[in-house]
């Protein structure tokens, strides 16, 4: 028997990357590189990233995204060639392939990290369960967050927090977080392969290939300013980690929106498909600031760590949580349905130059500063347009590199003023907002270059500039650059009224609903649950 039927024939273990695509601080493929048999032996170790040919229905993801995943792909491959084996692209549906490869690898053990979306739940149980039907061990272990958000509800007593406040008293009466372990230097040679080292059958697409594939135009794509990978996420972590000072006094409500380069990280997209570790990110930050004065949670680096946990805490534990409707924390609020103002928003086309400059960025780039989502957001949402905030969800799950499934859905209740923020009156102004930190309008001169001629004083209004000085910066509005879709100063106090009413009804369906079950129930039923409470 040759080299290569020998290694087909042995033993395997396959680890299955997914988010967590890195090395460093994986426990799971550090299972599957030193995981034996009940011989001792070594299984030999494959691997693999799953692409799915078809778009998938839950999935909605731009051209700069999958450019991000693909760098990020080629990255692996590149850092598992150099320790002896390789990244296995393997194209078709989870469901499909793995029967086959279970059988045609011998497959004795598949490791993953765990996922906590409700998608990716039900796709890791349906594996589960076709992994048992062939003799197939799974192990999941938790690293895509600080905290497993299991223990976090057991330590609150099995309830959600349900503010980021008791979120953090919560976490900070746990013991401390698993600290990240090493990406290995070496692998166990016994669990390396000779075969399909070279073959093309399971090489990473190129970028042309996948994005042909989704339906995308490469030509279309706008210069990469944040590439994917492991190697590029560590790079950034460590240079901002170089900075003491700015690491401990960063606040971040004190960083820019509207900055022509980023003035935070830009650390999340690499948080977001796993290329870096929470726990890493975390324990370099504890160290780099040690016993130095520093800011503190929400605001701070760490506090950003911890709204992050928050988020997919929550997440976990709360039915329909991307959605409004069967959403039992969310405000159940009467949107307006106004598609041609929607697509406004999205291109980048309402009227409001501080606003459209975000949107502009955000299809141009992958990414927008933090309080600038907060400026769309509430634009979209309670302040302007009353359109749902699940729209804009779906908006940002398409052009966000850092498009994260919990922080998503989290951060538009938020904004939109249906779950954790409830000071709905409280509205970003599409114009006063940005003069804050760019008061002549450079970030809007380079994101709307149509109006790049226009005196400051009319950069973030140029309705109210006469027709003169539009003509003379050639833009005419309403010819070169829309006209508004709103007027703010007429619809935002409407707004407020609308969702005070909406908290009212809430509020009031809720009792309603309670007082509904009350009544159900017999005496001995509230009797028994009198005493269940007790014990």
């Amino acid at each position: 028997m040759d080299k290569k039927n020998a290694d087909v024939g042995h033993e395997t273990t396959v680890h299955w990357f997914r988010k967590g695509m890195r090395l460093h601080d994986n426990p799971a493929f550090r299972l599957s590189c030193e995981a034996r048999n009940s011989k001792g032996e070594c299984y030999k170790l494959r691997p693999i990233y799953i692409l799915d040919p078809y778009f998938r229905k839950y999935i909605r993801a731009g051209a700069n995204r999958w450019r991000f995943l693909q760098q990020s792909l080629v990255d692996l491959d590149t850092t598992l060639r150099k320790l002896g084996t390789r990244l296995y692209v393997i194209r078709g549906l989870p469901h499909e392939v793995f029967p086959d490869l279970f059988a045609k690898w011998n497959v004795k053990l598949l490791t993953f990290e765990l996922d906590t979306e409700p998608y990716a739940r039900e796709r890791d149980n349906q594996v589960e369960q076709l992994a048992r039907k062939h003799g197939v061990k799974v192990e999941q272990k938790v690293s895509h967050t600080i905290y497993n958000t299991e223990l976090v509800l057991r330590a609150n007593g099995g309830s959600v927090p349900m503010t980021y406040q008791k979120f953090i008293s919560v976490v900070e009466s746990m013991p401390n977080p698993r600290r990240p372990i090493p990406a290995p230097d070496t692998l166990p040679p016994e669990c390396l392969l000779n075969d399909d080292l070279n073959n093309q059958e399971f090489d990473v697409p190129t970028l042309n290939e996948l994005l042909t594939l989704k339906g995308f135009n490469p030509a279309e794509l706008k210069p990469c300013l944040y590439p994917g990978g492991e190697k590029e996420a560590l790079r950034r972590l460590e240079e901002y980690m170089k900075n003491k000072t700015w690491v401990c006094k960063f606040e971040k409500p004190n960083t820019s929106p509207n900055s022509l380069k980023p003035s935070t990280t830009v650390l999340s997209p690499y948080m977001k498909f796993g290329c870096l570790s929470a726990s890493h990110f975390y324990y370099r930050l504890k160290e780099v600031i040690g016993n130095s004065p520093h800011s503190k949670p929400p605001v701070s680096l760490i506090g950003q760590l911890y709204w992050r946990e928050f988020y997919y805490t929550v997440g976990a534990s709360t039915p329909n949580f991307d959605k409004m409707e069967g959403n039992p924390i969310c405000c159940q609020v009467p949107w307006d349905n106004n598609p041609d103002a929607l697509e406004a928003w999205t291109n980048g086309k309402t009227g409001y130059p501080f606003i459209d400059a975000i949107m502009r960025q955000l299809r141009d780039e992958g990414w927008i500063h933090h309080l600038a989502r907060h400026a769309v957001a509430c634009f979209l949402t309670r302040g302007d347009l009353w359109i749902s905030w699940e729209k804009g969800l779906a908006v940002f799950e398409e052009l966000l590199l850092d498009a994260d499934w919990s922080m998503n859905a989290g951060n538009w209740m938020w904004l939109s003023a249906s779950a954790f923020f409830h000071q709905f009156f409280r509205v970003y102004s599409p114009v006063a907002f940005g003069k804050k930190t760019d008061k002549s309008g450079d970030y809007i001169r380079k994101y709307i270059p149509e109006l790049a001629k226009y005196p400051d004083q009319y950069i973030y209004e140029p309705w109210s500039a006469p027709k003169s000085i539009q003509e003379r910066a050639g833009c005419v509005i309403g010819v070169h650059y829309p006209k508004r879709v709103v007027v703010h100063e007429d619809v935002y106090k409407n707004n407020i009224t609308k969702m005070s009413l909406a908290y009212k009804s809430t509020k009031a369906g809720k009792s309603s609903s309670n007082t509904k079950k009350s009544r159900e129930m017999s005496s001995p039923d509230k009797k028994n649950i009198k005493k269940a409470k007790l014990k």
